[in-house]
């Protein structure tokens, strides 16, 4: 099996560019994770599902969106919702990452492509210390999935009783590899509205979802600087990245930014009865859910109109780089406003923390955002045409699927095969990222032109 992965991998990296090959593993495990889920085994006696919805499924598992078309308590029974499990852990860590952690505990040798696969899929600028990074977020990732998973069982165990042993333990590792992987999926029907008054219970899954979206190689330096601020304290100073300061800052600056938008679109609707740690943590946790994990603690059709178009952008934005979430990426909005205040003061050079952010890294951003703009705006013109629904109902969903978040105000299952396939586009796109799909469809080679035409300006704004 392994020499097989091995050969596979070979011959496919001399046939296509890395991003290709991303992409083409993308595709074939969503074959592959809708023939696993037409298997009776995992199903409900008797349920049968549609070819598009079966395929709107695997979309959504492999994008760890949470999207679906039917509910799942209904369809999959429990060896099913295992699968969906394991599924979620391939989708939110990468196929690349998987099959290369494979390869390292056979013992078998990552050559030069395999490492370009990794640093592709992983979105990583240096090829070296890629190998080292896949199996050290792993066993991070599933050490805190393990924690907090054994933490939730007993929190459920002394919740429910005894009796619901069992059921705790299931449901408890489910919901911490669920938040942790920012898939969101409801297996309940209720997502975890039961648990909206236990703010302890809450913090917990803000804390992993907030992890889940910060970015890998941001948990690996931040566990850097702990061993060597903590277990080794001396003379050296660690040194963060640029990387991880600009995803660190941005994430806790849209996670504020949220939160505070939230409480103030909601302090005289939803939360107008509430006391003021309800309306805080009620807040902070939709500030923090709609950038990719899509679980809920009420209904998404409580909130007024407002509140709705806040969750959109922040769908939007989704999580940082190299992460389980999907969006248009932290960073890049990041990179976007930095530059137009740069831009409004007049400086021609983007600046922080001492540093100068490449030019070619500003026009990816803006390359990103527009096109990540324009395509969520076709695709609600093309539902508003194919689905009779409310307009903020429509961008929610866009921006839900292209965030790879999950939440929705209920009309995933009313969509036509239309709506469903325009949904999955969106999904798709969001978990792969826009730019790789640029790469992927328009080739760009890079030339050093040895001429340059005359320049002339033209009237701006």
């Amino acid at each position: 099996m392994n020499r097989w992965i091995q050969k596979y991998l070979d011959k496919a990296n001399l046939l296509a560019s890395p991003v290709q090959i991303v992409v083409f593993y993308y595709l074939s495990l969503i074959v592959v994770t809708s023939l696993l889920l037409c298997i009776p085994f995992f199903k409900q006696p008797g349920v049968n599902i549609s070819f598009i919805d079966t395929i709107f499924m695997a979309v959504s598992t492999v994008s760890v969106t949470g999207l679906t078309t039917f509910p799942l308590e209904q369809v999959y029974n429990q060896n099913g919702i295992v699968l969906l499990e394991i599924l979620f852990q391939i989708g939110g860590f990468g196929i690349t990452m998987l099959s290369t952690f494979i390869l390292v505990i056979a013992g078998r040798r990552i050559g030069l492509q395999q490492r370009r696969l990794i640093q592709t899929d992983m979105n990583q600028p240096r090829l070296s210390g890629n190998v080292r990074l896949v199996y050290t977020i792993f066993g991070i990732m599933l050490a805190i999935q393990a924690v907090f998973g054994v933490i939730f069982s007993c929190y459920l165990y002394a919740r429910d009783g005894f009796e619901h042993l069992a059921k705790s333990i299931f449901d408890g590792f489910y919901i911490s590899i669920s938040a942790l992987t920012n898939a969101g999926f409801d297996i309940t029907g209720q997502s975890i509205i039961p648990y909206s008054k236990d703010y302890l219970f809450l913090f917990l899954i803000m804390i992993l979802i907030f992890i889940g979206g910060l970015g890998f190689p941001v948990i690996i330096e931040v566990l850097a600087w702990i061993k060597m601020t903590w277990f080794r304290p001396g003379n050296q100073k660690f040194r963060f990245s640029l990387f991880a300061k600009l995803a660190g800052s941005f994430a806790v600056g849209f996670f504020f930014i949220g939160t505070i938008l939230i409480f103030l679109s909601e302090n005289n609707g939803y939360f107008a009865n509430k006391t003021v740690i309800e309306k805080t943590i009620t807040a902070m946790f939709y500030s923090v859910t709609t950038r990719n994990a899509g679980l809920q603690i009420n209904q998404i059709g409580d909130f007024n109109t407002t509140t709705l178009l806040i969750f959109s952008i922040l769908m939007f934005i989704g999580a940082s780089p190299s992460s389980v979430g999907g969006g248009v990426r932290t960073t890049t909005i990041g990179i976007l406003g930095l530059y137009l205040l740069s831009f409004i003061r007049g400086h021609k050079n983007v600046n922080v923390f001492n540093r100068r952010i490449h030019e070619n890294d500003i026009q990816k951003s803006i390359v990103v955002v527009n096109l990540s703009i324009f395509m969520c705006l076709i695709a609600v013109f093309i539902l508003s045409i194919t689905e009779n629904q409310s307009l903020i109902s429509l961008i929610v969903e866009v921006t839900s699927a292209f965030g790879t978040t999950g939440l929705s105000t209920g009309i995933t299952s009313s969509l036509s095969v239309i709506g469903k396939m325009v949904i999955i586009i969106l999904m798709f796109v969001g978990r792969v990222g826009m730019l790789y799909m640029l790469i992927f469809f328009v080739s760009k080679k890079d030339r050093d032109e040895k001429y340059r035409f005359p320049s002339e300006q033209i009237i701006i704004g």
